[in-house]
Formats: structure tokens, C-alpha cells, sequence
């Protein structure tokens, strides 16, 4: 399987999280399930279904999440050649050119991009617009409603 690009901070952000579901969430459903089925019929209790379907989600995310730490690339951004440039974990500030907002982007990995957090994918056309710009350079982003254009202001290793 190809490496998956992951930052140091998203690397242990996800092992934190796969801890939490192996040692907390995981045992707390099995003694949900276990507790629902005190309750007698399986067929028609809502406990036991949700507990179970709570444990089929887990499961799967903790399978996702060992799969994609053993197969990560950890790029740790403060050992990276600080050249100015935009690349893989770095931080960019940018200024929408028609509404003069200002705004901060990390590219991070897929696994690892939360819109809500400011972390976007690497795969994503913004970040893929931006890669390789310098500080003082147009990025023009097609989206769907039309090309947006920004300026980079700032590139942070951080």
C-alpha cells in the first residue's frame, strides 16, 4: 500500500484518538450490549441494535485508523527547508482578492483535514493551487461556482 502523507501533529492527533477508541469508547459499548441484553428479546430492543451499530462504528474507525498509521508518512513541518515555498504541512495566510477576507489555511492530510479547524486536504484544489506559491503570489482556485483568486501573505513551518 502507498504511504499516506500525515503531519507530526496529525499523527499523534490520531493516535490519541485511536487510543480513546480502543481504551474508552470500546469497552463502554460492550457493556452496553452487554447490559441490553439482559433485557430479553433482542429482536425488538432499541438498546442492543444502537450498541451494536455504535460497535460496528468503532470497529471500523479503529481499523481505519491502525491502517493509516502504519502506512503514514510523518512529515514533522518544523524539519522541513524553510525555503518560503508552499508544501505539505506548512501554514498559509491568504487574502481573498474580490472580498479582502483574510483567512489561514494548514494542508494536511486527508485523513487528518478538518474545514472547522482550518486543516485542509492536501488533496483538495485549494491546497492543490497553492503548492509550490511564495509569499506575494496569486493563487487561482477553480471551484465550482467559479475561479477564486487569493494572495499568499504568509507561509509559517510551524
Amino acid at each position: 500500500m502507498n504511504q499516506i502523507p500525515v503531519t507530526a501533529t496529525g499523527a499523534e492527533r490520531l493516535k490519541q484518538e485511536l487510543k480513546e477508541l480502543k481504551f474508552v469508547r470500546r469497552p463502554t459499548v460492550i457493556e452496553a450490549i452487554a447490559t441490553a441484553r439482559d433485557h430479553g428479546d433482542l429482536k425488538e430492543n432499541a438498546e442492543y441494535h444502537a450498541a451494536r451499530e455504535e460497535q460496528g462504528f468503532i470497529e471500523g474507525r479503529i481499523a481505519e485508523l491502525e491502517s493509516v498509521l502504519s502506512n503514514a508518512q510523518i512529515i514533522d513541518v518544523t524539519k522541513l527547508n524553510q525555503t518560503g515555498r508552499v508544501v505539505f504541512g506548512c501554514t498559509v495566510d491568504l487574502i481573498d482578492v474580490e472580498s479582502e477576507a483574510q483567512v489561514s489555511y494548514q494542508i494536511v492530510g486527508d485523513i487528518e483535514a478538518d474545514i472547522n479547524e482550518n486543516r485542509i486536504a492536501i488533496s483538495s484544489p485549494i491546497a492543490r493551487a497553492m503548492v509550490g506559491k511564495e509569499e506575494g503570489e496569486d493563487v487561482i482556485v477553480e471551484a465550482p461556482s467559479g475561479a477564486m483568486e487569493y494572495v499568499v501573505t504568509a507561509v509559517h513551518y510551524v
